[in-house]
């Protein structure tokens, strides 16, 4: 154990023996970064050390904030019932949409991959379009409408399968029936064009090499020629499945209500909205916001490794 301790720290100060030697040969390249890094610590790295901090305070805007130790994220995980329900709800939507979207997306974009350059952009525009129309999940407010108006029931009640409205937005039994493929249909986008250009992106004459080698199949060519050559493609994917997943907010508050009905459609993201913008406890949401922050973290960590190992 003490050996691959050692032999794992030795190569940490290697990394970092090299980093700094480099950081010296480059240093004047450095400068040209410069006004990156300050927009980026200002924006992404202070915003990020005060959740942090105000996640141990009892601040509400209007008075000092008053640090408090880890209440807030002991009344989170032990007294906060509506919390619960909406991680459950938020890992319900992440496991179903998340991997589930990032297959359909690569499978489609691979397919497509083949057909000809005309027939392809439109597939690939029609494909898109949920990602960048806005607000058009609202469509489904009209569809799965819970009274004879809407689409959907209107379509019931005349085929005879009910003879009354399905609440489809207001039963908790069925919220998250709805929501789970409005929200896969809405996340599909960024990640599919990321899949296109990254396979437009390889080097035709390493499929050719490969059937040389000894590449028998398009199963085969697909794991050790084109993953392999996609891996940033599929990080950045798999990063932004990954970040709509766990940032839904927007369809369960359109589609089920604010709040919904017992919380059925409560995800963490609202949750911190409630807290944040409606009661303006900053200090408990951004105890939220801390939470859902290493979550993400580790899920990338983890997805991360998984796709190191693709094309061994």
């Amino acid at each position: 154990m003490n050996k691959m301790m050692n032999k794992y720290i030795n190569k940490k100060k290697k990394k970092l023996s090299d980093a700094a030697r480099k950081a010296r040969t480059m240093k004047y390249c450095y400068f040209f970064l410069l006004p990156y890094a300050v927009l980026f610590i200002t924006f992404n790295i202070l915003p990020i050390i005060n959740s942090i901090y105000y996640g141990f305070t009892d601040f509400n805007i209007l008075e000092k904030a008053e640090f408090i130790g880890a209440r807030n994220y002991i009344n989170l995980f032990l007294q906060d019932e509506v919390f619960q329900t909406s991680v459950k709800n938020t890992f319900l939507i992440a496991v179903i949409t998340g991997p589930v979207g990032y297959i359909i997306a690569f499978i489609f974009a691979w397919l497509i991959n083949e057909l000809p350059k005309w027939i392809r952009t439109l597939v690939v525009f029609f494909f898109y379009a949920p990602s960048i129309s806005g607000t058009a999940y609202l469509v489904f407010q009209t569809l799965f409408r819970d009274d004879a108006q809407g689409w959907l029931n209107a379509w019931l009640i005349k085929t005879g399968i009910v003879s009354n409205p399905v609440a489809f937005l207001t039963n908790p039994e069925n919220v998250m029936k709805v929501l789970i493929p409005v929200i896969l249909w809405t996340s599909l986008g960024t990640g599919f064009l990321s899949f296109v250009a990254g396979l437009k992106g390889i080097d035709q004459a390493q499929y050719e090499a490969g059937y040389i080698d000894g590449i028998q199949n398009r199963w085969q060519e697909l794991w050790f020629i084109t993953l392999p050559n996609m891996k940033p493609m599929l990080l950045f994917g798999a990063v932004m499945q990954i970040t709509t997943a766990f940032n839904v907010c927007d369809i369960p508050m359109q589609l089920a209500g604010y709040p919904s009905v017992d919380y059925c459609a409560r995800t963490v993201v609202t949750h911190l909205f409630d807290y944040g913008y409606t009661r303006f406890e900053m200090g408990y949401a951004s105890a939220i916001a801390t939470v859902l922050f290493l979550t993400m973290i580790i899920c990338n960590k983890v997805i991360q490794s998984l796709l190191n190992r693709v094309g061994h």
